[in-house]
């Protein structure tokens, strides 16, 4: 709590290893304060959390160094190369020098791992801080909203590389405004609203059970048709043109899993006109 505000109120979840999940919401939702919660940051008022196994409050130092996070803030020093950023943390944690190169080769820096971070750009910098947060090899990575403000390129280089670390066993909590990103990347996403879960679920099965299932048909005399899935008259209409030999293309309208959070978590005004 902060002050009379619940922050994050009552939420219950958990994460499987090796499991890309999710937690989305507007800005003020508790996603961070989550995160904050879960890596000793912050100390919750209320209820409790472990991971793997050791709580997040009286067993803080077990869980340290089986952790790590890249917050939304890029704070690198900037003065130092790339390497040189990784080499102070490997110091940190005692962790080889070796283990430098070959993050530097996962994420696709060792050409600019003499340069100083200063001339990096945004979308290096996030990758190396990510690198920075695997210098103890955790077996849970919190990411932040990872790919805010990156170009789209940079953003794709980033969804890869979560990819190949959860293909490779590490666990990855992530933020996300990007449902799209989301969808990709997550097995399950919780949508949190006014520090509330709202719903918990795999994308294709949020957007199975609330999205609009419809399809476009495109018949050979070139007029357009909406069809509702769930409607028997149009079922039976799409049946005809079928066996008529009418039917052009078909092409489904899945909900998106953002018009499933919108339909779960309203639009950022309404929830504030309603706070």
């Amino acid at each position: 709590m902060y002050g009379e505000v619940h922050a994050v109120d009552g939420i219950s979840f958990d994460v499987a290893p090796g499991e890309v999940f999710g937690l989305l919401g507007h800005n003020g939702a508790g996603k961070t304060t989550t995160i904050r919660m879960l890596t000793g940051r912050t100390r919750p008022t209320g209820g409790s959390a472990r991971i793997a196994g050791f709580d997040i409050v009286s067993q803080r130092t077990e869980i340290k160094p089986i952790i790590n996070l890249v917050f939304e803030e890029q704070n690198l020093y900037d003065r130092l190369t790339g390497r040189d950023n990784l080499e102070v943390f490997a110091d940190l944690y005692g962790a080889p020098r070796k283990r430098v190169d070959e993050l530097l080769e996962t994420v696709n820096l060792v050409d600019a791992a003499k340069r100083r971070v200063k001339t990096y750009s945004t979308g290096m910098k996030q990758r190396l801080l990510i690198a920075r947060a695997l210098i103890n090899q955790p077996r849970l990575l919190f990411l932040d909203e990872p790919t805010r403000g990156l170009d789209p390129a940079s953003a794709r280089d980033l969804r890869n590389l979560v990819q190949r670390l959860s293909a490779g066993g590490t666990t990855v909590f992530l933020t996300t405004h990007y449902m799209e990103e989301a969808d990709e990347l997550c097995d399950r996403v919780a949508f949190l609203s006014a520090g509330k879960i709202v719903a918990l679920d795999t994308p294709q099965e949020l957007k199975l059970q609330y999205g609009n299932r419809s399809a476009v048909v495109l018949l050979r005399d070139r007029t357009e048709h909406t069809l509702s899935l769930d409607q028997s008259d149009d079922a039976r209409d799409l049946a005809d043109w079928m066996n008529a030999g009418k039917v052009l293309t078909i092409h489904s309208q899945e909900g998106s899993l953002e018009d499933v959070f919108i339909a779960l978590a309203g639009a950022p005004e309404r929830k504030q006109a309603e706070s």
